[in-house]
């Protein structure tokens, strides 16, 4: 995991917490929960892109005529 993806991770429990103990202590907020639960899932998603096989070099096609075209 990179750096930004651990950072996000986290922000994401930190944001989980805050939003329990806001809940705990004033009661329920559906955004507060709606929130989170968008955050989680980029966060779920980055961390998905972030550990895919990165693609390898490009080939670049032949510039010039090819040997069928003289």
């Amino acid at each position: 995991m990179s750096g930004g993806t651990k950072t996000m991770a986290v922000l994401t429990c930190a944001a989980v917490v805050l939003t329990t103990a806001y809940t705990v202590a004033l009661g329920s907020s559906g955004w507060l929960w709606f929130g989170s639960v968008v955050l989680a899932v980029a966060t779920i998603g980055l961390a998905a892109s972030d550990s895919a096989a990165p693609a390898g070099p490009r080939r670049r096609p032949p510039t010039g005529p090819g040997p069928a075209n003289p």
